[in-house]
């Protein structure tokens, strides 16, 4: 511990001594309460958390005010400053490298830390909810590190809560052995994944789900707007987030299908993080009829536009939808979720089953009818729209699935109108036509199911 003493000092005076933002957030009065007592010390290998103490009323929802990144030659200092303390759980993961703060939900009110320069530890960074109740940071690294115990300071100077970290050089090896998912952590992951897995409970039909003269029998559609929380995707030339888009379409879509007469389930309908592996089983237990991923995508070359569909392929139709399958099944890994036993032979097995059945079929003449109805709501990306490729989200084995992407946020002209209610409208209606037309098919489709 001794050897570690001037290096804690050092980070307690920088962290104390960080400059405040030229327009300071302003912040709730500190309780007295609530002062923060010394950072407990974390068992080897586990997380290292950092519990400041409330009072015993229940606190309004803690406000992340500001976060800032610090070099020093080979040393990296990250803190965040925040209204209210909190319970923090800090962990590293490899493959690739990266640091998590998990917390508790928070309203995040920054504008984010200053771009990291690229020479120091943090390569870059990304901050929002992960599932209800809980929101993190993760921080991708450039090269494995050392972390210093977390110091958490009271208020002070106009500063609210604010922890620091020191990230020093280390080797991979060291890295590797301390990195990991925190059992407490895993368990409560755990129980989340199966909990959203669950089949729902009989309930009511929804509003319009049995309108005479359209749908006999009720059919299950699943619609699963891409990314989410954390995961915001795509950023486009204007800001837009891929992430806010396609669950406004999404929202329009399982409206219109239920005023025909389906039974709708989203995968989110909020702006929540949900995981890839967690997608597909959620369209099997609920028996779905047609699963239906929304995107939008992006390319260095600003001039290609308009809409495309993907559906699975164990081999890429071509580099770049491959390439496009390889960035979309890096969502989890952007969210820091635990990939342990997730790419498993069993998933591979899957895929080799369902390429034996018709499911794929089923799903190739979806693509072409959404093509078809969407060529009349929006552009169409030539000259090839319809492509495959190993998307995580396209593997459940016995039901159709396709990916489609709306358009490229890369390109001004799809931005500006993707950003407008009418051709949101226009898009949700269009899909929606397409889902009409599948309904023979899905009747007359076999209906075993893998257990």
């Amino acid at each position: 511990m001794r050897r570690f003493l001037p290096i804690l000092a050092g980070i307690l005076v920088w962290v104390a001594a960080v400059p405040a933002p030229a327009q300071p957030v302003t912040t709730p009065a500190p309780n007295p309460a609530r002062a923060a007592p010394e950072a407990p010390q974390a068992p080897a290998g586990d997380s290292l958390g950092v519990l400041v103490q409330a009072s015993s009323a229940k606190p309004a929802e803690p406000v992340v005010i500001d976060a800032r990144i610090g070099q020093h030659g080979d040393d990296t200092r990250f803190v965040v400053e925040l209204s209210d303390p909190v319970k923090f759980h800090i962990f590293t993961l490899s493959n690739p490298n990266r640091l998590v703060i998990d917390m508790p939900e928070v309203l995040w009110r920054l504008k984010g830390p200053p771009v990291p320069t690229g020479t120091g530890a943090v390569k870059s960074y990304r901050y929002g909810l992960f599932r209800p109740g809980n929101s993190r940071f993760v921080i991708d690294l450039n090269q494995p590190v050392r972390l210093t115990e977390p110091l958490v300071l009271p208020p002070q100077d106009g500063y609210g809560y604010r922890l620091g970290l020191g990230l020093f050089p280390n080797t991979q090896t060291a890295f590797d052995k301390t990195a990991g998912w925190p059992a407490e952590l895993r368990a409560r992951e755990k129980a989340a994944s199966e909990i959203a897995s669950l089949p729902p409970e009989e309930e009511a039909p929804p509003p319009g789900a049995l309108v005479p003269g359209r749908v006999a029998k009720r059919k299950i559609i699943v619609i699963d707007p891409g990314h989410g929380g954390i995961d915001s995707g795509t950023i486009g030339v204007t800001g837009m987030e891929e992430k806010n888009v396609v669950l406004s379409v999404g929202l329009r879509l399982a409206k219109v299908l239920r005023s025909d007469g389906y039974t709708v389930y989203m995968t989110r309908d909020t702006d929540v993080f949900i995981p890839l592996f967690s997608r597909a089983p959620f369209a099997r237990k609920r028996h779905a009829d047609l699963f239906i991923s929304l995107h939008a995508d992006s390319n260095p070359r600003r001039g290609v536009h308009g809409a495309s569909i993907y559906t699975l392929s164990e081999r890429g139709s071509d580099k770049e939808a491959a390439a496009l399958a390889r960035k979309e099944n890096q969502s989890d890994i952007i969210a820091g979720v635990d990939l342990s036993g997730q790419e498993s032979s069993v998933a591979k097995s899957i895929l080799i089953d369902l390429a034996q059945r018709d499911t794929m079929n089923r799903s190739a003449q979806f693509a072409h009818t959404v093509l078809h109805d969407l060529s009349g709501a929006t552009d169409i990306l030539t000259p090839e729209p319809h492509r495959s490729a190993n998307f995580v989200v396209l593997r459940a084995p016995d039901v159709p699935a396709v990916l489609i992407e709306l358009g490229y946020l890369s390109n001004p002209e799809d931005c500006r109108q993707m950003a407008t209610s009418r051709w949101r409208n226009g898009a949700a209606q269009a899909i929606a036509e397409a889902v009409r037309q599948f309904e023979p098919l899905v009747a007359a489709a076999p209906r075993g199911r893998i257990p």
